[in-house]
């Protein structure tokens, strides 16, 4: 678009222009435009361009150079159109959900709205993150993700808002927190894993757009756009006992919501293709086809680690099948036991934990069963029942152990893989003397 910046008559300010400016911007897509005016000064170019404007001429122009400049500005948004393009290609797919998905990155993207991104684990929530920070104007200033379930509440604002020279044991000189360094945009990947304290936190910086690092005097202005990730549902979510009703209006501006694997099933040939292809190059192995029966196989499985799950896979496949042709057995796929769609896949090393009598163990009865019970049963049956609660004892350490063994460590994966919150996990480490 040719903007001219003065429409009314003996109007020199470009004010009417730079409004103008302000409205076409807010157009999805918004055009390139080309600011034109008879009265040109130095500050109004600079606030055209810092508005958006591609470029700045003046009445009277030279044709040459007027078409020079659209066509660089033609040239330039044919870029901008390439990169976004690239950014959304590593979201693969071409089921109906998909083309939504990168639809809704599109309109989303040039805006500067919070946005909250629902999904399973697996699902690719943080490259969806990263695709709405490249198609954004913030796009060549940093992005960066922080895994909230891995900050400790005790250094939450230190880690996030930076701290001073001194403020604490080991603070030996100043550090600037997450929010400080991510000048283009921050992902708080598990966003649900934030312990309530840093809740509190993290809606009073997000509300006063400023930051007071520990052991600061006065706060610190902050300039990013914050894009949220959670595998929580939505229920959890509006739970107040789980996640801050007020904090979550602040992050929710837009939502979007990624699909399981399962829900997208005629995506599954596009991504075996591209992994297979990805980890034969990376190791070195010839280039196979995938069965006619495996694929079959392939298509009609829950995947409950979603994409995540089906990468592993084709890297294990890529690596160890020996055949002309991949067949399912060579993808290493294991069900756990009980599998609910959506629910996290059981480390094998846990499933040993899982012993046959566990599926016996019966509710208990209710209280009018108990009273006819109590009355044919002895001393005995009570001891057994006895027995039966502390074996249940063991086998929930026994399996709490194990969990963490195979999140070596990480109290934030370990609850991932047994199906709690952190808080909850705590509690049983505390009862368990873990």
């Amino acid at each position: 678009m040719l903007l001219d910046f003065n429409f009314t008559a003996g109007r020199t300010d470009g004010a009417e222009g730079l409004a103008m400016l302000d409205l076409l911007r807010q157009q999805n897509p918004a055009p390139a435009v080309i600011a034109i005016t008879a009265y040109a000064d130095v500050p109004l170019a600079v606030e055209a361009l810092k508005r958006g404007a591609s470029d700045f001429i003046t009445k009277p122009w030279d044709n040459s150079k007027l078409l020079s400049t659209i066509e660089t500005a033609l040239a330039r948004r044919q870029k901008i159109k390439s990169e976004q393009a690239d950014a959304l290609s590593i979201l693969m797919g071409q089921s109906r959900a998909m083309h939504e998905l990168r639809a809704m990155i599109n309109h989303v993207a040039p805006t500067e709205a919070n946005v909250l991104i629902l999904g399973e684990n697996g699902v690719g929530k943080e490259l969806v993150a990263r695709a709405i920070h490249a198609c954004s104007p913030r796009k060549h200033a940093s992005f960066l993700a922080v895994d909230m379930g891995t900050v400790p509440e005790s250094t939450f604002e230190s880690e996030m808002f930076g701290h001073r020279k001194g403020a604490f044991t080991d603070a030996r000189s100043d550090r600037q927190g997450r929010f400080q360094a991510a000048s283009g945009g921050v992902l708080l990947d598990e966003i649900g894993n934030l312990a309530m304290g840093g809740q509190a936190k993290l809606l009073t910086a997000l509300e006063r757009r400023e930051v007071t690092p520990v052991g600061a005097d006065k706060p610190e202005k902050i300039n990013v756009r914050i894009v949220s990730a959670t595998n929580l549902s939505e229920v959890s979510l509006f739970n107040p006992s789980v996640f801050r009703t007020d904090l979550l209006f602040r992050l929710n501006t837009i939502v979007l919501r990624v699909p399981a694997l399962r829900e997208r099933r005629e995506d599954v040939p596009e991504l075996l293709q591209h992994y297979l292809h990805h980890f034969e190059q990376q190791y070195q192995r010839p280039n196979k086809k995938v069965s006619a029966e495996a694929l079959q196989e392939l298509m009609r499985f829950e995947w409950p680690g979603n994409v995540r799950s089906l990468k592993h896979a084709c890297e294990r496949a890529a690596i160890l099948t020996q055949g002309e042709q991949y067949q399912f057995a060579d993808f290493g796929l294991i069900t756990a036991p009980n599998n609910v769609p959506g629910a996290p896949t059981m480390p094998q090393t846990m499933i040993a934990a899982y012993p046959p009598a566990v599926d016996s163990i019966k509710a208990p009865a209710s209280s009018s069963e108990n009273r006819s019970e109590n009355r044919s049963e002895n001393s005995s049956a009570q001891s057994s029942n006895s027995t039966d609660q502390f074996k249940l004892a063991d086998l929930e350490k026994e399996t709490i152990s194990n969990a963490i063994a195979e999140a070596n460590g990480n109290i934030s994966q370990a609850a991932k893989l047994l199906g709690l919150s952190r808080a909850a996990l705590y509690r049983k480490l505390e009862k368990h003397g873990i």
